[in-house]
């Protein structure tokens, strides 16, 4: 793994040339006195190495040549997520003929390990020159937006010798995503002192632990437990899966027809891969709607693929029917139908139930029933941290993110210079992060055009009257993690530019052709 380069440097050498000279006086303009010490600074300020923050970069580098910028990362290598999470079979659950950039041909099965994503993203960062720019196990205490100066503040600390650093930013792009790294979701249970086996959750997963001739009970159904369950079957004495509630899963091939068929008759990989994205979008497009349009019909279609492989005695209405419509929540895919092939074989199993209490030799539900284990999974997913739990000022006052109002999940009302990088739900996040690049890129090109240094998003005239709502419909759209976290949220309107539609066929047509000059930007 390349190591990170300091991409402003103090001359060294006590020789003072002129040249020597010049490149000193230099390094002081670009630095900005603090009273503990100096800054550096750059024209855009990225938060986080994650495959949001390395797509950003690269953006960077192809359409604004010659700005200087720094990605602030608090791990101790790029890849966020899929560095993060390390339990056995991390996966994708979107394909990365989609996950995957744009500008970057994705040539192995289309769900994918985190070390091929980890491995993808190394090629994009050496291929572009992106490694120099990155400052590695940096932690970010707080940004401050000072309007005299037109200036970010940015306050970190190194996490490995705890120095404090400062960096000042004319433009921050915030790519943290939008959960906690350091700590996963676990809901408070009765008696988890009393239990004498060992507690993990997937998030934080321990380098020692063995699951060898252990009984496991994985709490969750998404699809961190989907990966998980099949993933550790056969080294366990027996797996359960422990759900309250049902949830919807497609089943299908780790591979796709056309791409395989294209490359048999050698077609460039850039094309195959344009081909395979447009068919992939098209087929999800239609999807979607047809779960708005016709729910039940998408509803038999998938439970009918899981009664395909686990047979007519199984009782699929119980374990594997949700009671909502398809796609309020996000629909894991299963590659191969590994979890459900798991199930059948007997090596793992579901129960559909309610916790009471942890006792010393498993879990007692609320049906009488005792499931006994040694080790238990808390798959119960994230904890949102809305811009990374980073205390925001603005001129002097703390940000009270969840009272502006966002332009199109992007910018938000009050926030000067800063986008955020929010992916969807029922595409893949990559997505996004290339539109959103493609707007900040000729944001900051309009801006330099105009000789404008600040520019923020206001409500016009004509929306004062408008509803302002939640972040997201939860008849649309309600995972646990977003429900129990929506007032950290911005608000959003009634009218398109003021909300994240998470509709990714909508947005690809409308957020290219915004109007930079539209009343809603206010430049100063």
């Amino acid at each position: 793994m390349p190591v990170a380069e300091e991409t402003r440097r103090p001359v060294k050498g006590g020789h003072k040339n002129k040249q020597g000279i010049e490149a000193t006086m230099n390094v002081a303009v670009r630095s900005h006195a603090t009273t503990k010490q100096a800054s550096e600074h750059f024209d855009v300020l990225i938060v986080g190495a994650g495959i949001s923050g390395i797509g950003s970069a690269y953006h960077i580098e192809k359409q604004l040549p010659g700005t200087s910028y720094v990605i602030l990362e608090t791990q101790a290598t790029f890849g966020g997520t899929w560095s993060t999470h390390r339990y056995p079979g991390i996966r994708s659950d979107s394909d990365l003929h989609t996950f995957g950039y744009s500008f970057k041909p994705w040539v192995g099965p289309p769900i994918a390990t985190a070390e091929e994503i980890l491995s993808y993203m190394k090629e994009v960062i050496d291929d572009n020159d992106i490694a120099r720019h990155i400052r590695y196990k940096h932690k970010i205490n707080s940004a401050s937006w000072s309007s005299e100066q037109n200036l970010w503040t940015i306050e970190a600390t190194t996490t490995d010798t705890g120095e404090a650093k400062t960096f000042t930013a004319n433009f921050l792009w915030m790519c943290q995503g939008y959960y906690r790294h350091s700590e996963g979701y676990t809901p408070e249970w009765k008696g988890t002192d009393r239990f004498k086996g060992r507690i993990v959750h997937p998030q934080t997963w321990p380098d020692d632990i063995d699951l060898t001739n252990k009984k496991v009970v994985v709490i969750g159904s998404g699809a961190t437990a989907a990966t998980l369950v099949p993933n550790i079957a056969d080294s366990c004495v027996h797996v359960t899966m422990l759900q309250r509630s049902p949830t919807y899963f497609r089943l299908g091939r780790n591979a796709i027809e056309i791409a395989e068929e294209l490359r048999r008759l050698q077609v460039d990989e850039e094309w195959i891969h344009e081909i395979v994205r447009r068919k992939i979008l098209f087929e999800q497009d239609a999807f979607t709607k047809l779960c708005v349009a016709k729910p039940e019909q998408v509803k038999k279609e998938l439970i009918g693929q899981i009664s395909a492989v686990l047979g007519p005695d199984y009782d699929v209405e119980k374990h594997f029917t949700p009671s909502y419509r398809p796609w309020r929540q996000r629909i894991a895919f299963v590659p191969d139908a590994d979890l459900f092939k798991g199930i059948a074989s007997g090596k793992a199993s579901v129960v559909t139930d309610e916790i009471e209490c942890f006792v010393e030799n498993g879990i007692q539900l609320k049906s009488g029933k005792l499931l006994e284990a040694d080790v238990i999974v808390t798959a119960t997913g994230f904890n949102l941290a809305a811009l990374g739990d980073i205390a925001f000022e603005i001129d002097g006052k703390p940000l009270a993110f969840g009272d502006t109002v966002t332009y199109r999940g992007m910018m938000f009302t009050g926030v000067p210079n800063m986008v955020w990088v929010f992916g969807y739900f029922r595409a893949s996040w990559t997505l996004r992060v290339d539109l959103v690049a493609d707007f900040v890129c000729r944001l900051l090109g309009h801006m330099k055009a105009k000789g404008k240094k600040k520019v923020e998003v206001s409500l016009r005239p004509e929306d004062h009257n408008m509803p302002i709502l939640p972040w997201i419909d939860p008849e649309n759209f309600n995972p646990g993690y977003m429900m129990r976290n929506m007032n950290l949220l911005p608000k959003r309107g009634d009218k398109p530019e003021w909300q994240h539609s998470q509709d990714y066929w909508t947005e690809k047509d409308e957020i290219p052709k915004t109007d930079l000059d539209d009343k809603a930007f206010v430049y100063g």
